[in-house]
């Protein structure tokens, strides 16, 4: 459409040009070149995103309209691309992160539009005209100036995507619950003080992010989300929390920096696998909680007002990373130790007296050593002068077979079977007087992640080993083992390996097979050398720990300066005479430096 300049002319009203709100308008205007119109008109598509505009050009509302061609003559032999019966009508228009302060009504022109981005402006109120957009899927307005959304708004049935985060909104309307087909719903930082309980109906979403608002309380129907996967609900003035059993796929669940005071009820939260509830006000770990969350992977409760942990914490067999810091615990329960996958544990910030303060800060590896270390001690205190081997409540209670300093010499296969009925994860047989690895040790196969059977008199061990699939901490230190079989290397969720103290004259063969391998203790052995080649340690990726101190290493290959990975080598006690005791001394990152300065070029 095109104005004729004489019209102006003829009723005097030229727009003048030192008017800056015109200036700006044209300039606005300007932006939406012919060059963007004939390649929406080809794609579908119109990007105006971060043009620094204003106002929106008031031909992207008409550009379904617009005809590209006004020339009179027919030119055959131009490309049928642009014509006008090829046009696509717009799907997606991108107005983000721009100074829009109004959508005009005239939106409602845009009747094909499927995606619409006006995130990152200054939009304070959006036309109820927008409701007539049937087609639209995906609607971001974060970081805007809204304060309320118009009643037509819930109109948007087919929207599948919607994002107002950032925003001033108070309240919203309970017809959000006619929003059936989203699947994303992000309503962050705003300043909602209560939910409507149409919230309920929205039974398709799998994320939802409530946080940073001023929640005091979820509606009674949240738990109707059937499909939720992802829950943030974090930083509100929230109090308790409903029992959440009906979440059944719920796999993420952050309530971190609310007023809780309990945890919920979990039961049928199947697909639970990380807990946040940092900065809250729980004083307490349940018994019921550790018999629902054996699944969880995560659980951060630190800055909480817990004191104590329950017993039962080692039903939490499958949590890789536990923050426990600045609570009040005085104490922690002897079962901790047995968490065999736990790669990170944090404790700093308690009244932990009689845990000294470096091995709270010495780490997880150090920390999860004395757990063990201690549990060990305890349970030889308690049974030493016992002539009976454990019940089966015994074992179901610790999830453990502890016999350890008892002068055996062989378990009968019946303890076994009865640990296997227990389904126990640790099995302690160190100190004793065996000759063999009892073969009953295989009834525990499909539940036995931790075996202990250092200091004995262990010659060799039986391939049957490796049928203890899940398997993730062997130590046989202290023993006169010459090998080990290859079939070891089958055990694929390895993570320790202790062979300190043997009787080895090189690394066994199987090691390097054991893909997960995180630790390797080889001390106090007759190792001659350091194998790095890509079938051996090399292979090792995940390796941070290698201990191969006192042994009888001629050289040191340079090489091995490029394995990174490794947090902690030692090597002090062998033969060779580089690098020398100067440079070992300073750690392992001054060692690995070294060693890669000396790699030939």
């Amino acid at each position: 459409m095109k104005i004729r300049g004489d019209t102006m002319c003829d009723t005097n009203i030229r727009p003048s040009t030192d008017n800056p709100f015109y200036l700006d308008k044209k300039a606005d205007e300007n932006e939406l070149s012919m060059g963007l119109i004939k390649s929406a008109k080809r794609t579908g598509h119109l990007s105006l995103c971060n043009r620094g505009l204003g106002t929106v050009p008031p031909n992207v509302w008409k550009i379904d309209e617009l005809v590209m061609d006004d020339t009179k003559e027919v030119d055959f032999s131009r490309s049928e691309q642009n014509s006008w019966w090829s046009c696509e009508p717009l799907k997606m228009l991108d107005l983000s992160s721009n100074v829009i302060k109004d959508i005009s009504p005239n939106i409602k022109m845009l009747q094909e539009l499927v995606t619409l981005k006006l995130h990152d402006n200054a939009i304070m109120a959006l036309p109820s005209e927008i409701s007539e957009l049937k087609s639209l899927s995906n609607l971001s307005l974060d970081r805007n100036k809204l304060t309320e959304l118009p009643i037509e708004f819930y109109k948007l049935t087919e929207l599948r995507w919607l994002s107002i985060s950032h925003n001033k909104l108070k309240k919203v309307a309970p017809d959000i619950g006619d929003l059936v087909m989203l699947t994303f719903l992000d309503l962050s930082y705003n300043k909602l003080e209560n939910l409507p309980p149409g919230m309920g109906y929205l039974v398709r979403l799998i994320e939802l992010n409530l946080s940073n608002n001023e929640l005091g309380e979820l509606p009674p129907d949240i738990v109707n989300l059937r499909d939720l996967k992802k829950f943030n609900i974090s930083n509100n003035n929230l109090t308790m929390l409903p029992p959440l059993g009906e979440l059944r796929k719920m796999e993420v669940l952050d309530a971190n920096h609310n007023n809780i005071e309990e945890l919920p009820d979990f039961y049928g939260c199947t697909a639970l696998k990380e807990i946040y509830l940092a900065n809250n006000y729980i004083k307490k770990i349940t018994e019921e909680f550790c018999d629902q969350m054996q699944h969880l992977n995560v659980l951060n409760i630190r800055d909480n007002k817990l004191e104590e942990l329950p017993e039962n914490v080692a039903l939490l067999q499958k949590l890789k990373r536990l923050d426990l810091t600045n609570n009040s615990l005085n104490k922690l329960p002897r079962n901790l130790g047995l968490l065999s996958q736990l790669q990170s544990i944090s404790m700093e910030g308690n009244k932990l007296s009689f845990v000294r303060q470096d091995v709270i800060r010495g780490g997880t590896d150090r920390m999860m050593k004395y757990l063990r270390d201690r549990m060990t001690e305890e349970v030889v205190c308690e049974t030493r002068y016992a002539a009976d081997w454990p019940d089966k409540y015994t074992m179901k209670k610790s999830q453990s077979l502890m016999l350890p300093s008892r002068d055996l010499s062989s378990v009968p296969d019946d303890v076994f079977r009865t640990a296997s009925d227990a389904e126990v994860h640790i099995i302690d047989i160190s100190k004793n007087k065996l000759t063999a690895v009892p073969t009953g040790i295989c009834h525990v196969r499909e539940t036995l992640s931790q075996l202990l059977l250092s200091s004995n008199s262990i010659e060799s061990v039986p391939p049957e080993i490796s049928c203890c699939t899940n398997l993730q901490y062997l130590d046989l230190g202290k023993n006169l083992i010459t090998d080990l079989p290859m079939q070891l290397g089958d055990l694929k969720k390895l993570r320790e390996l202790v062979i300190s103290n043997n009787k080895l004259t090189k690394i066994p063969r199987c090691v390097y097979e054991l893909e997960s391998l995180e630790i390797l203790l080889a001390a106090e052995n007759q190792v001659t050398e350091i194998n790095v080649s890509s079938d051996a340690l090399a292979n090792l990726k995940n390796l941070a720990v290698l201990d191969l101190t006192n042994n009888s290493i001629i050289s040191v290959p340079p090489e091995l300066g490029n394995f990174t990975h490794l947090r902690s080598l030692e090597l002090m006690g062998n033969c060779f005479r580089q690098p020398r005791h100067a440079i070992l001394a300073k750690g392992t990152a001054t060692i690995l430096s070294y060693l890669r300065d000396r790699i030939p070029t």
